[in-house]
């Protein structure tokens, strides 16, 4: 398997992931008071657009040949990084 089918199949699973994570915390917000609610659905929005950035990386990724990829790897890992780390900070706010 080659390096960018594996960098993939780690975007793949922890989008899923996340996606997870979300479909937990609406099920939190819908039972949280209107208060928390509405402070909860728009964490929600802002970490579904984070979820929406991932897939079009990964969708980036797809059309990226196996020539090119040694040439742009630092770049998408860069990215998925800086993603990834956006996520975990705004998931974390619904911990407090």
């Amino acid at each position: 398997m080659s390096e960018k089918e594996l960098f993939r199949q780690k975007m793949q699973a922890k989008l899923d992931e996340w996606k997870a994570d979300l479909d937990k915390l609406r099920a939190r917000a819908s039972a949280a008071g209107a208060d928390a609610k509405l402070e909860l659905n728009e964490q929600i929005h802002r970490l579904e657009a984070k979820v929406k950035e991932g897939e079009k990386k990964l969708a980036e990724l797809a059309d990226t040949s196996e020539d090119a990829w040694g040439s742009v790897k630092h770049g998408f890992e860069s990215a998925w990084e800086a993603l990834k780390t956006s996520f975990k900070e705004a998931a974390d706010k619904f911990k407090k």
